[in-house]
């Protein structure tokens, strides 16, 4: 553990935006939902939501640089499993969906609690997901082409979220509190720990400034398969 690491995480968990997320519906492609959990995480968003109705994940594509590491998918079986906490949250929940009634996403406010869902590659967003959008947004293409990739979308769509609440202050004060972030941090920095910590039903301990775990905390038992942990600390990286 370096004190230059637990500072960047901690500087990280400081600008997640606790009420700003994206929905995938169906995005079966797995470099393209890779792709979005990226640009999720460069914009702040710690939780993403997805449907999967036929089953199971996508295996993530190496090239999100292991952005799955660090946001949290939540994977629903169906639109209305999906969109319930949404609702509890009270989000907006804006469809990037071409239709009469559709906005300029530019023209729409991020600052508000918002979900932006996207749909599948070959079909778009379903007619059940438009009708229980709030309004939907769409990208104005001036060429010959008449849309962008979906993960490309996202991304566009989201640094435009990112744009108006920085300019609205929304990253300079942390929207998790300090107990969110140190649990969030220990989830990082010590995975087996968390697990272990997690399965007794025990509260995760608390870091130091630098990082570290308190002297004399219960360590899980030693792992198998290469992994060691140490008196003072717990190791998650496999022996070279």
């Amino acid at each position: 553990m370096t004190r230059r690491r637990f500072e960047r995480i901690d500087a990280v968990l400081r600008r997640r935006q606790r009420d700003l997320t994206i929905l995938a519906e169906d995005v079966y492609k797995p470099h393209n939902l890779s792709a979005m959990l990226r640009s999720a995480d460069a914009v702040g968003i710690g939780t993403v939501h997805a449907v999967s109705p036929t089953g199971g994940l996508p295996t993530f594509s190496a090239t999100s640089a292991s952005a799955e590491k660090w946001v949290e998918l939540r994977v629903h079986d169906d639109l209305q499993a999906a969109l319930a906490p949404l609702r509890e949250q009270r989000m907006q929940l804006l469809a990037a969906h071409f239709s009469p009634a559709a906005h300029d996403f530019r023209d729409v406010d991020y600052t508000r609690s918002t979900c932006v869902l996207f749909g599948n590659e070959r079909s778009g967003v379903s007619a059940a997901a438009a009708l229980a959008a709030d309004a939907h947004v769409i990208i104005p293409m001036l060429g010959m082409v008449p849309s962008l990739n979906v993960s490309v979308a996202a991304a566009v769509i989201l640094f435009e979220a990112q744009r108006q609440r920085r300019a609205a202050g929304r990253y300079e004060e942390p929207a998790l509190d300090e107990a969110e972030r140190n649990d969030q941090a220990v989830r990082w920095l010590y995975p087996r720990l968390a697990a272990y910590y997690d399965a007794q039903a025990w509260p995760l301990p608390r870091l130091d400034e630098h990082g570290s775990l308190p002297d004399g905390i219960a360590m899980p038992p030693p792992a198998t398969g290469g992994y060691h942990h140490s008196v003072g600390g717990l190791s998650d990286e496999p022996d070279s």
